[in-house]
C-alpha cells in the first residue's frame, strides 16, 4: 500500500512538472518573430501611388546581384520591369533619371545606398529610372528562403 502511495506522489509531481514547463515554454519569447523574419519595409521607399518603372544592369559580373537588387527595389515599392547586365564595370552604383523625374532616381539611389543618381533623359525607353549597380553595392543579408 505504501509502494502505491509513493508511486501516485511521483505521477502527479511528474504532471505537475510538465505542466509547469508548458506554462512558461508558451510564455518565453521565441527566438525569431514574423517581424524579424519578414523584410524590414522602413527606410526610402518609392513614393505611394506612383509607378516607378526601373531597370536594373549589374556592371560587376558577380553573378545575382541585379536580381538581389531587384528583390530590394521590388520590396521598397519600385516596379523593375527589366535586368540584365552591362558593360563598362563600374566601381559605384550609378541610377540615372530617364523620365525627367530626379527624384525618383534619388529614392532608388537611398534604397541602393551608397550610390549617385544623375539625369541622363531618354524618350525611347519605356523606363523612369536605369540602375547601373557597382562594385562597391553590397545587397542586404537575405532571409532563409524555403
Amino acid at each position: 500500500m505504501k509502494r502505491l502511495v509513493l508511486v501516485a506522489v511521483a505521477l502527479v509531481i511528474i504532471v505537475l512538472a510538465g505542466a509547469a514547463w508548458v506554462i512558461q515554454a508558451r510564455r518565453a519569447p521565441q527566438s525569431a518573430t514574423l517581424a524579424q523574419v519578414l523584410p524590414r519595409t522602413d527606410g526610402p521607399r518609392a513614393p505611394e501611388g506612383v509607378r516607378i518603372r526601373v531597370q536594373v544592369l549589374n556592371t560587376t559580373g558577380v553573378h545575382g546581384l541585379a536580381r538581389r537588387a531587384t528583390r530590394l527595389l521590388r520590396d521598397r515599392g519600385f516596379d523593375v520591369v527589366e535586368t540584365g547586365n552591362a558593360t563598362p564595370a563600374l566601381d559605384t552604383t550609378v541610377v540615372l533619371d530617364r523620365s525627367g523625374h530626379l527624384a525618383w532616381a534619388a529614392s532608388a539611389a537611398k534604397v541602393l545606398h551608397p550610390a549617385t543618381a544623375r539625369t541622363e533623359r531618354d524618350s525611347s525607353r519605356y523606363l523612369d529610372v536605369t540602375v547601373l549597380l557597382g562594385r562597391t553595392w553590397r545587397p542586404p543579408a537575405e532571409t532563409l528562403d524555403p
